[in-house]
């Protein structure tokens, strides 16, 4: 008798879960109305079994409490943590700020929808680890670089049902700033008062632009997003230049964006004009940054600073309303565009930002790592080199550091390593740090024109890197987010009983090409793409440069001087060190690799699967080229007689590794591509670069 009333009990546990849930909420109309987001995804969770949400004036009757309660640091910015927890039959969530009480609804709707009962729904306490959590993307049009790889993205940009996925995929991870990086955003904007013959839009596209960014920004904001248009200065629309016989380099379209700016009053009332018109034509748009560089060669900081504050930033008070700056810290310390650093370019940076007047913080951007912030966590260079503690010392109240964490080192390979995020957090967190913007230069993850067609089964680019953006994104938020988290996203993802051996992966995959930008010293965005092992404008790195080039992170020494001793042997890792490290991590990939597939395996899991097996034979063929470097300087040198011959099959050997990346990468994805700074880039390509390399290790000489 036992099992059918075992059997009866299942029936009625199941079709008790299957009941409607009503769902009552107490919470102020304006509260109500910021967090509508959250308590439309909590309505359409309840839909699916005929359940719904109610409101309610009492809040003894409700199931949900939502309070605002006071900020605990009156010299920060409101924390948009939550604090979750049972009250009564129902839960009350409290934060500083209503962005925070949008986090925890969508907490209890993620619960909800992975199954957790009404009843029994976890308590969770956030402080949000930084304030500032931003994703960087450049528009691709009037964009700072120009090519097929940005041109592409132009329609799907112009999408607001792109627009709508991409804010839905931030609010989920916690990003709360989205910039827009562009020339000469404003031209797209508003049409100037004063000089309206410099917009290059009619009236009607001019509305149709307008609509278009007020309805991308309400979204963001609906989803407690704050949104920033990012430009470089000192670039104009190329009819104001025609029109007023300045700025002729604007009708380059960014092809050619270093050099002297040209500047008279027309350019300066033009550029503040435009600026307090955006501000009060997009109610929804946070701010503005500025960029103190590109076209402003010549110009001494003081010249750059004082050119600001007259424009951008009078433009910005001028308005009526309040708006926010992101200030990029100057980029080069002298009349040059290239980058360089300097003690007084820091103070006078400093002096003009405590002094501009600002009711709010203001986000001075500094880039980690230059334009390889996935090289190492520890901040070794910045543009232009190493900063002092000018910025720092004395603390100010007046502004908080953003680090630009700038990928320019993996575009198709899937990327997700949040011990390095944990590490980054550790090292970069002090008080004077406000938090990171994440993304790229040369790459917009928009449409995605890098998988074969039959096998893509999303709808954009960057819902390919969706591990990126969830590592990124919930670890900037919570520094205590813990690895079960994204065990069970991919779990959840791709149908799994256990996503920690996934994890675990992904993890070492994602280290390989990190050791490459640290171990091969680099600075702006060309200077390599760690993925394609590209320098220079697109070549391949040869076993020359592999072995000459300095280190980016100190803890790493290079092979030269390696060879002959200059390092320091207690703190430094050599690169036989490394090389073995990499080894071992990149075969206990290639372990969990054939433990998953013994399983059935979904095909998108198998596509990821697959950037893994790519991410192994990388990180053999890294630590190959390690050891042939070594051997060949070793035999150069005059330190092994035999290491001209163990460099040549080594190489050898290498060349199979990075056979085997062709194939997995041509798998599911095209086999040419654009790059930036290679318009038909493919890994294939680069065979006959292997074939050189063991050329140039068999014509070797002792020096």
């Amino acid at each position: 008798m036992k099992y059918p009333i075992i059997l009866l009990f299942l029936i009625s546990l199941l079709g008790c879960n299957e009941k409607p849930i009503d769902i009552t909420i107490y919470a102020d109309q304006n509260i109500q109305d910021e967090v509508s987001y959250g308590i439309e995804k909590i309505n359409t969770q309840l839909a699916k079994n005929e359940g719904k949400i109610r409101f309610s004036s009492n809040e003894k009757e409700a199931d949900i409490v939502l309070v605002i309660v006071p900020q605990k640091d009156l010299d920060s910015e409101k924390n948009d943590g939550f604090d979750l927890i049972k009250s009564g039959d129902g839960y009350k969530i409290s934060s500083e700020c209503n962005r925070g009480l949008l986090y925890g609804l969508l907490h209890i709707e993620e619960q909800l929808s992975n199954g957790k009962n009404w009843g029994n729904l976890e308590a969770k306490s956030v402080t949000a680890h930084h304030d500032f959590r931003a994703i960087k993307f450049n528009l691709p049009w009037y964009s700072y670089r120009s090519g097929e790889n940005l041109s592409v993205h132009t329609e799907t940009c112009k999408d607001l049902k792109f627009w709508e996925t991409f804010l839905d995929m931030m609010v989920e991870n916690k990003f709360n700033a989205l910039t827009l990086w562009n020339m000469h955003p404003y031209m797209y904007m508003v049409k100037s008062t004063s000089f309206p013959k410099a917009s290059p839009f009619n009236d009607e596209e001019m509305a149709e632009w307008e609509t278009f960014w007020k309805h991308l920004f309400k979204m963001a904001k609906d989803r407690g997003i704050d949104t920033y248009i990012v430009n470089w200065n000192i670039f104009l629309p190329e009819e104001f230049a025609k029109e007023y016989n300045v700025g002729s380099y604007s009708s380059e379209k960014g092809k050619n964006h270093f050099g002297e700016g040209e500047n008279n009053q027309d350019v300066e009332d033009y550029t503040r004009e435009v600026v307090t018109q955006t501000i009060n034509t997009y109610e929804d748009l946070t701010g503005i940054g500025i960029t103190l560089g590109e076209r402003m060669g010549g110009m001494t900081s003081k010249e750059r600073s004082d050119w600001a504050n007259r424009t951008m930033i009078a433009g910005l008070k001028a308005a009526n309303r309040k708006a926010r700056l992101i200030y990029r810290a100057p980029l080069s310390a002298g009349k040059e565009n290239s980058g360089t650093v300097s003690t007084s370019a820091e103070k006078l940076t400093r002096n003009a930002v405590e002094n501009m007047g600002m009711d709010d913080d203001v986000w001075i951007e500094f880039k980690f790592n230059w334009s390889h912030a996935h090289s190492s966590p520890k901040l070794s260079i910045v543009h232009g080199g190493m900063l002092t503690d000018t910025y720092w010392e004395p603390y100010s109240e007046k502004y908080k550091a953003v680090w630009t964490m700038r990928n320019e080192d993996f575009f198709v390979m899937r990327w997700g390593d949040p011990d390095f995020i944990r590490e980054f957090l550790d090292l970069n967190s002090q008080k004077y740090v406000g938090g990171c913007i994440i993304g790229s230069e040369t790459y917009i993850p928009a449409k995605d024109f890098i998988t074969k067609e039959e096998y893509r089964t999303w709808d954009y680019a960057f819902q390919r890197q969706w591990l990126f953006y969830k590592v990124w994104g919930n670890l900037l938020y919570d520094r205590q987010t813990s690895d079960d988290y994204f065990s069970m996203a991919f779990a959840d993802k791709f149908g799994l009983d256990d996503g920690t051996e996934l994890v675990e992966a992904w993890k070492l995959a994602s280290k390989n090409p990190n050791r490459l930008a640290s171990f091969f010293g680099s600075t702006w965005d060309a200077t390599i793409y760690s993925e394609g092992f590209k320098t220079n404008n697109g070549k391949f790195i040869d076993i020359d440069k592999f072995i000459s080039r300095n280190v980016l992170d100190s803890t790493y020494v290079n092979i030269r001087d390696f060879v002959v001793g200059n390092y320091d042997k207690e703190t430094q890792v050599n690169p036989l060190e490394l090389a073995e490290k990499t080894e071992n991590q990149s075969a206990r990939i290639l372990e969990i690799l054939k433990a998953q597939r013994k399983n059935e395996v979904s095909a998108d899991l198998e596509i990821e699967l697959t950037d893994l097996e790519f991410w192994a034979n990388y990180g053999h063929y890294f630590a190959s080229k390690i050891r042939a470097g070594v051997a060949l300087e070793s035999f150069r040198t005059g330190k092994d007689v035999e290491g001209q011959t163990k460099a040549v099959e080594i190489l050898e050997n290498g060349k199979i590794y990075w056979n085997n990346m062709v194939e997995l990468v041509e798998r599911y994805n095209v086999a040419v591509m654009p790059h930036q700074f290679d318009k038909e880039f493919s890994w294939r390509e680069h065979l006959t670069d292997i074939d050189k390399d063991i050329i140039i290790a068999k014509n070797a000489s002792v020096q």
